[in-house]
């Protein structure tokens, strides 16, 4: 799928011409002018139209036409169409356009996003920079490109493109267009507060979990998923094996016999006899940072360097497989541990919740992951605000790391750092941007560093899921990630923080949430696989091709 959304006005009629090439498809304004124009399969695709006013939804969701053309005719202006943001499930881009004006927004992760750029005069919304890049006059920003080197990126600053003139739709927003083709952003989702116990926060993460995962194999024949042996990607099987469609797994068998992924892969096919399993020899498959892939897709990673690539061959071998067999939608497990695993901040959140619960857990961290007591105690009292953090993220970006067993401080995922081989001019660059983002003093995408952190890497595995269906698209396949949809985004969040940590239970609000549908013999493993192997081995054999890419860095 891809798309541009023009504005209803005469300067963007050649835009719509320069666009147009054979295969492409068309949805006009009332006014009769280009609206939508891109590929989109009609399995992927819900439009209803009224007298002035036009609702397109694209990717897979529940809502019908019928449905979507009775709210439509119920809305008077953009804004009306909250409401239905706030219930669609699945994932999906939503695009309207009231008497001319229009209204674009992706999903809250951005596995599903949308970009927008000044094209002749006027303002152009896409899913992916690419088809913007490919109508104006732009250039690599090279301040993106330094901070690639930062690690990691902190949010806002994962939001910029690498594209001058690019930009990136606001987390939560939706872009408000005019006719005249002016633009804003406006706001239209709030992150609930951590306030819902687990009994009734597990009943809305299942309806949500399920209602995904039906919305993917909706209008399919056969559905693929991963069946890695873990809790995240086994679980969404079982709700896979439970649609109408045909149901083909496929699991890699780890390289490490120490790894018990292969057994417990093995004990949940045996509980979905109507399926059809695929396992795969360790040896068969591509190795980790194997040789740069040949895909025409591949060569265009328009948002930077693809986040998951050091297995990019590895997935790109699963795409090839699954297709030949039909499968057009692939489920994986990404997100699961986002939403339901251990986040470094989960003790700050606990303490101000419940402080008694929270001394007491945090002796356990403390012990596990040998934190120093003073430092403990300095993490947990911190009350820096998150440009604070920013404006120390900039000043320490070249300083060495902190020992490593330091507790997390501040509001990040760690503390950003630049490579010692970073060049000067890299370092400067990525300070002077880290000290700008903190002098506008931005608010934390939420008030809670738990929250906070929760929906940072959410955001940037959507990111990372979006790169990837955008380099496999040749292959004519989509690795879908349910637990990265709005809907169950918001029933993870809304989870009580003291439920997020049970003693003795791995992701207690997931297994909670599944218990009624997935078995027990899966639900009750506690640990998670672990594949140094296939790093070490890959790294090893790939040795001398990745020293190659190094020979003309201009960063280092």
């Amino acid at each position: 799928m891809e798309f541009l959304i023009l504005p209803d006005s005469p300067e963007a009629e050649p835009i719509a011409r320069a666009a147009g090439v054979p295969g492409v498809r068309t949805v006009t304004h009332a006014s009769g002018r280009p609206w939508v124009i891109g590929r989109w399969e009609d399995t992927e695709c819900v439009l209803a139209e009224g007298a002035r006013n036009r609702l397109l939804l694209l990717g897979p969701t529940h809502t019908d036409p019928g449905a979507a053309g009775r709210l439509l005719a119920r809305a008077h202006t953009p804004h009306d169409l909250d409401t239905l943001s706030r219930s669609l499930p699945g994932s999906c881009h939503l695009a309207a356009s009231f008497d001319g004006r229009t209204r674009t927004q992706g999903s809250l992760s951005t596995a599903r996003h949308v970009f927008h750029a000044r094209i002749g005069g006027v303002t152009v919304a896409a899913d992916s920079p690419s088809g913007l890049t490919a109508l104006m006059e732009t250039s690599l920003d090279e301040d993106t490109l330094g901070l690639q080197l930062l690690l990691p990126v902190p949010w806002p600053l994962t939001a910029r493109t690498m594209w001058t003139g690019v930009h990136s739709l606001g987390f939560g927003c939706w872009l408000d267009v005019r006719p005249d083709g002016e633009a804003r952003e406006v706001s239209w989702w709030t992150p609930p507060d951590p306030g819902v116990p687990i009994a009734t926060a597990a009943h809305t993460i299942r309806e949500a979990l399920v209602s995904s995962v039906a919305a993917r194999a909706a209008g399919q024949d056969v559905i693929g998923a991963d069946l890695s042996g873990g809790l995240d990607s086994t679980s969404l099987c079982f709700l896979a094996d439970a649609t109408d469609a045909r149901l083909l797994t496929h699991h890699w068998e780890p390289k490490d016999r120490a790894n018990a992924d292969a057994k417990w892969a093995g004990r949940a096919a045996a509980l979905m006899p109507d399926a059809r399993h695929r396992f795969v020899d360790a040896e068969q498959g591509p190795l980790w940072y194997e040789a740069a892939p040949d895909l025409d897709g591949a060569r265009d990673d328009v948002e930077g360097p693809l986040v998951w690539t050091r297995n990019r061959a590895h997935t790109e071998s699963l795409a090839r497989t699954v297709r030949a067999d039909g499968v057009t939608r692939h489920l994986i497990g990404v997100g699961g541990d986002e939403l339901f695993g251990i986040s470094p901040h989960f003790g700050w959140s606990l303490i101000r919740s419940d402080p008694l619960r929270g001394i007491r857990t945090m002796r356990r961290f403390r012990s596990l992951n040998r934190w120093p007591l003073g430092a403990t105690v300095r993490s947990l009292a911190d009350r820096s605000t998150f440009a604070a953090t920013l404006a120390r993220a900039a000043r320490d970006v070249d300083a060495p790391s902190a020992p490593r067993f330091t507790p997390p401080t501040g509001w990040g995922r760690g503390d950003p750092r630049m490579p010692e081989w970073a060049t000067p001019d890299a370092v400067a660059t990525v300070r002077r941007l880290l000290r700008e983002t903190a002098e506008r003093g931005p608010e934390p995408l939420h008030p809670d560093r738990l929250q906070h952190q929760t929906l940072e890497v959410a955001v940037l595995s959507g990111h990372a899921a979006r790169q990837l269906n955008r380099s496999l698209r040749p292959l004519d396949v989509t690795f879908e990630s349910p637990f990265l949809d709005d809907r169950v985004l918001e029933a993870a969040l809304s989870l009580r923080v003291a439920d997020r940590v049970v003693p003795g239970r791995y992701k207690p609000a997931l297994t909670a949430a599944l218990r009624p549908v997935v078995p027990d013999a899966v639900l009750d493993r506690r640990d998670k696989g672990a594949f140094g192997q296939e790093a070490y081995e890959g790294l090893h054999r790939n040795r001398e091709r990745i020293a190659g890419l190094c020979d003309d860095l201009r960063l280092a």
